[in-house]
């Protein structure tokens, strides 16, 4: 099994991945997919691999869910901030559709719990990934919806390593928490601009300078945060990641 399809596991040592692997097992996750609903017990930890995307969304009175941390092959999604098996707070969605692995959170807290530095590894990663959800706060006060909507399609580029994002306008609007038609200006306003196109439920990027110029720079302190702390596991431009398929990533093999 190839662990680097996860960069959080491809970061741990030889002794802390064999004390996960017997625990591990992959699964193929669909655009959609719920992993978690407030409220649910999180009795499973999810690793994305590849270009596999989560969406964090906190829902709110009104039915909104409004999107405060967006989690790809550089961490993991379940039971990592709250060590064990509480209840989830968050809407935990599949963005981008792709292969996972997955365990049990009472199998990662026993190996935790045997190993150091696995345990500090972790909560490396929880304090990157509680920092994230602190960006996304004040960037959600603090800027405009223009540079909201570029710094997420950033962000999903820079996990996918694909120019397509599959994506409605609708979809973005409630992950930014505003109405459609702020969305519907904001992107008629990039395709003008030949900075996208929209097709069929899906955002292409021509122009990622100007997505660049026109974003804000929330996804630079995050990657500065990540490389401090992790360094190596955040995504980078050059890692190559191919695009979701069907089939699982190199050295993963699909359940019977």
């Amino acid at each position: 099994m190839n662990w680097t399809a996860n960069s959080l596991l491809g970061s741990l040592s030889p002794d802390d991945v064999s004390l996960l692997a017997p625990h591990l097992l992959p699964w193929p996750g669909e655009a959609g997919a719920s992993l978690y609903a407030p409220g649910d017990h999180v009795g499973t930890v999810f690793f994305p691999c590849g270009p596999s995307l989560v969406s964090y969304r906190v829902m709110l009175e009104d039915g909104r869910g409004v999107e405060t941390a967006l989690i790809g092959r550089e961490g993991a999604v379940g039971g990592i901030v709250s060590h064990g098996r509480l209840p989830a707070y968050a809407h935990a969605l599949v963005q981008f559709p792709g292969w996972f692995y997955r365990m049990g959170t009472r199998q990662l807290e026993q190996a935790k719990i045997s190993s150091p530095s696995l345990r500090l590894q972790f909560a490396r990663y929880a304090d990157c990934m509680v920092a994230q959800v602190f960006q996304s706060v004040a960037c959600n006060a603090a800027h405009t919806i223009e540079q909201r909507a570029a710094k997420w399609l950033i962000a999903a580029l820079d996990r996918t390593g694909d120019s397509d994002v599959p994506l409605t306008q609708e979809q973005l609007a409630s992950m930014l928490g505003v109405g459609r038609s702020y969305i519907s200006r904001v992107v008629q306003n990039m395709r003008l601009r030949g900075v996208l196109e929209t097709r069929r439920g899906t955002v292409k990027v021509h122009d990622m300078a100007e997505l660049q110029r026109v974003s804000c720079r929330c996804n630079d302190t995050v990657r500065r945060h990540f490389d401090e702390v992790l360094k190596g596991v955040y995504p980078s431009d050059d890692d190559g990641i191919r695009p979701a398929t069907g089939m699982p990533p190199p050295g993963i093999d699909a359940p019977e």
